[in-house]
């Protein structure tokens, strides 16, 4: 069994961007009602942890966005742009994802976990250096990889992004560095228009940046040929010394956000995929962050589907059952080629052994 590592807290639920907008307190309320279900059946680790202050946010961000988002604290309702609506709390909930995901390197790196999974709200892989923007305040991941690149000394952090949005953010936030790589795999075209397969990273960053655009109604066999071929063969040459995910759930098939076709069976897959490369490579330091997941029924399997690998225990619910017979058979046979892994392994080979 694994140590893992649960940042968990009302706060998150406390973020309220109003009525009928997707990205609602029911999310964390869903997931923290299921683990609540598991008391005493399977225990994690629960750590306390705490917000953070302004100089770990100006870590990613410009004062001019640190002092927009306070600004709306107390306030019952603000906008940020026509998708970041904001209440009184949120930027309270803000400041605390940001925390539990720097706790989460701490406990990694001072070798108190062996993985961690921040269940928070608001989301952050589109929040810009300067702008918020797509539901997210700050960028949770990015924070984290830099607090983890200054306070221990680490060289190369690896970013797997899995929402089904591009995290416009992220990407740019280190796209003229060699110290983070980011993956990401989303569906195109969609919100924000980014992550197209040439964008590949700048000056000292160049190749360091891996995007995977995919058309809509790709399902869990097409992530694990992925997920086998690009992300393990470039991930493993990176030689990682931390791996973070920027985990959305809204790829489910089910999702009205998006037209993909994953179950929870295709994210247990690509956690464990993830871990592998982790063990080898990083001790197996696996941070995962929540990100965007909108039809609540995926989103709570997927949680606990990456759950169950990263604690290496089936959880017993019973809404989560094992590896789907397709997925298992595609992992017992020849991986089938993708076009999108042709169009990256094109723009790739540049920069890496393909």
């Amino acid at each position: 069994m694994k140590r893992t590592a649960i940042f968990r807290d009302d706060l998150f639920i406390s973020h309220d961007p109003g009525y009928s907008h997707p990205e609602s307190p029911e999310r964390t309320k869903t997931i923290f009602s299921a683990l609540d279900e598991l008391s005493g059946k399977n225990h994690f680790l629960e750590p306390s942890f705490a917000k953070v202050e302004k100089n770990t946010l100006l870590l990613n961000h410009s004062n001019n966005l640190i002092r927009t988002v306070m600004a709306t604290a107390g306030e019952k309702y603000s906008a940020l742009d026509p998708d970041t609506l904001t209440s009184a709390r949120s930027y309270d909930a803000a400041c605390l994802a940001v925390g539990a995901l720097n706790k989460g390197v701490d406990l990694l790196f001072q070798n108190k976990a062996d993985n961690c999974f921040a269940l928070v709200r608001p989301p952050g892989h589109h929040a810009e250096r300067g702008r918020c923007m797509g539901f997210c305040l700050f960028n949770n991941v990015a924070l984290a990889a830099r607090y983890a690149l200054k306070t221990y000394g680490i060289q190369r952090v690896l970013i797997v992004d899995w929402d089904v949005h591009h995290g416009n953010g992220t990407q740019n936030s280190f796209y003229d560095t060699d110290k983070v790589m980011y993956m990401s795999i989303h569906q195109s075209p969609l919100y924000p228009g980014t992550g197209a397969f040439h964008e590949m990273g700048v000056d000292k960053g160049a190749g360091y940046t891996v995007n995977i655009p995919l058309p809509g109604g790709q399902g869990d066999i097409e992530y694990a040929n992925i997920f086998n071929t690009l992300v393990k063969e470039i991930g493993s040459q990176y030689e990682p010394e931390l791996i973070i995910i920027s985990a959305g759930f809204d790829a489910y098939h089910a999702d009205a956000i998006s037209t993909m076709r994953l179950t929870h069976s295709g994210y247990a897959y690509m956690t464990r995929v993830l871990m592998e490369m982790a063990d080898e490579f990083c001790g197996g330091k696996v941070l995962v962050s929540l990100e965007g997941g909108y039809n609540l029924t995926g989103l709570k399997e997927g949680v606990f589907a990456v759950l169950s690998e990263l604690s290496g225990r089936s959880l017993d619910t019973e809404f989560l059952s094992d590896l789907s017979p397709e997925l298992a058979e595609v992992l017992r046979s020849e991986q089938k080629t993708h076009p999108a892994i042709e169009r990256v392994r094109e723009v790739a080979k540049k920069y890496w052994k393909m």
